[in-house]
């Protein structure tokens, strides 16, 4: 994700605490909210079960302030014995749960919903569960990520911690799986989501439609996009066949295309990079509305509409975060953090690619961007801490993770790398990191193992304090670079502003 410059100055999202209203079911006692530890969001995510898949139905009443209608099942297996399922999920009635076909009691705790069965699940069973329930775009308090209010109707924005603002989940990127979108609209309206078009579009109620949507990799649920709104679908072909759909403003079409057909040649330059495209299609799905950030929600990337009408904003920089997003399918996506301290390996990678098409394309040495990174670098430690161990967001404000350090602090110790182990070796480990990892979450510790087995040297020392350090070490082969005291760059940006 990308905080855009125009609005760094309020880029800090205020979270609000949402409350989940649950039906008069019988509950049971004493629920207790869960999590998996995660160092920077423990509450996140629960223990005791795989998902394999998620099947989401909303039905959209043609109005962004009204919830949604909307049946949530989920396919997991149980990898403990559970007397009770904690499920993340903080928006919205749920009206019933079933587990394995039979009715479950519920109950909230925190942000979780707690279901307990009318039998214990044991290890290894299959745990089958539906929730029948609404999904409440309209928040109490300001924006803390879930549901977008576009000018025209909906789309998601569910980075780091937020989609279970929207369905119940497990929200975390450690446990991946396989979606299944069904949105029904209004006739008139467009209805998209990740992955691909599945069969025609039926009939719904009053002239409206369901469409449905499935990936074919798995997914992390802070990835997952639906939107909804008076739009047109663009096609198009990408490299090696792949699919691209763009979905736009219908009255803005013509307007954006200049800037939607140069995404062809975006993923062959990534291509050339890397290797191939990772997932089933691709396409940019342009927003009217103010977010403050792009995200690279997997297949359908998330931009602000400005972004692409705003006269004052380059060329060369408008392409730059379109790559910035576009090299997520790989590093993100594709591959995903297993835990959110891990978060500067989609940062620093989407950074660093971002800055080497601009270099490429706009002729904007590299090498300058990271001496400039490096005079701030040690600043940007003592605001965010350490590129793998950042701080915490500032409470009540959990979209200050994304602070500099994880961009271009965090390209910085590619840079650095890339300068201590050659770029032939640098290049192999791209290349291999996202080929074996593919399709699953990955972690800081397996990106320093595989480098120090490419480089055929120990690494450790190197990673440790490039990574965990509290200064920024000397950068190999320019000893004459220097960083700048906390007080004097801690508010600087090295060629574009902290994102997401």
């Amino acid at each position: 994700m990308l905080l855009t410059s125009r609005r760094l100055r309020a880029a800090l999202l205020a979270a609000a605490s949402a409350t989940l209203v649950a039906a008069t079911v019988p509950a049971p006692a004493r629920p207790v909210a869960l999590g998996i530890g995660d160092p920077l969001f423990p509450h996140l995510g629960n223990p005791g079960y795989d998902v394999r898949k998620y099947d989401i139905s909303f039905t959209y009443s043609g109005s962004n302030s009204k919830p949604l209608d909307a049946v949530t099942k989920i396919d997991a297996v149980a990898t403990e014995r559970l007397d009770r399922v904690n499920l993340d999920f903080s928006r919205g009635t749920v009206e019933s749960v079933e587990v394995n076909g039979g009715r479950a009691a519920f109950a909230t705790a925190g942000e979780d919903l707690v279901v307990t069965p009318e039998e214990p699940v044991h290890e290894g069973w299959p745990l089958r569960i539906t929730v029948r329930h609404t999904s409440d775009p309209s928040p109490k308090e300001g924006p803390d990520g879930g549901w977008v209010r576009t000018r025209d109707g909906l789309a998601m924005a569910n980075q780091a911690d937020a989609a279970h603002r929207v369905f119940p989940c497990n929200d975390h990127p450690a446990d991946k799986a396989f979606f299944t979108f069904r949105v029904t609209v209004p006739k008139g309206m467009t209805a998209v989501a990740n992955g691909l078009s599945v069969g025609e579009a039926e009939k719904a109620a009053g002239g409206g439609a369901t469409r449905a949507f499935r990936t074919t990799h798995p997914m992390a649920t802070e990835l997952a996009q639906v939107s909804v709104g008076r739009s047109t679908v663009v096609r198009r072909q990408g490299p090696n066949g792949l699919p691209l759909r763009d979905v736009v403003p219908t009255a803005d079409r013509a307007r954006l295309e200049p800037w939607l057909k140069k995404t062809p040649g975006q993923i062959e330059w990534m291509e050339r990079q890397v290797g191939r495209y990772p997932l089933e299609t691709y396409g940019l799905l342009v927003a009217d509305a103010e977010t403050g950030f792009e995200l690279e929600t997997q297949t359908l990337s998330l931009f602000e509409r400005a972004l692409f009408t705003r006269s004052e904003l380059p060329a060369w920089y408008v392409e730059s975060i379109m790559v910035h997003e576009l090299a997520h399918q790989w590093f993100g996506d594709s591959v995903s953090p297993r835990s959110w301290s891990d978060l500067w390996l989609n940062e620093g990678h989407a950074t660093w690619y971002e800055a080497k098409y601009a270099e490429d394309h706009a002729k904007r040495p590299l090498e300058a961007r990271m001496r400039q990174a490096y005079t701030q670098s040690d600043a940007w430690r003592a605001q965010g801490g350490p590129p793998a161990a950042p701080r915490s967001p500032a409470p009540g404000k959990k979209i200050s993770l994304f602070r500099p350090v994880v961009y271009d602090g965090s390209a910085l110790v590619l840079y650095a790398l890339r300068q201590e182990i050659g770029k032939d070796a640098f290049g192999q480990l791209e290349r291999r990191w996202v080929s074996e990892h593919r399709d699953t979450s990955a972690t800081t510790g397996d990106f320093t193992h595989l480098a120090s087995e490419i480089a055929g040297r120990d690494l450790s020392a190197f990673f440790k304090e490039w990574l965990y350090g509290k200064k920024t070490p000397a950068m190999p082969g320019h000893p004459d670079w220097r960083t700048e005291g906390a007080g004097k760059s801690a508010g600087k940006s090295a060629g574009k502003p902290a994102g997401k």
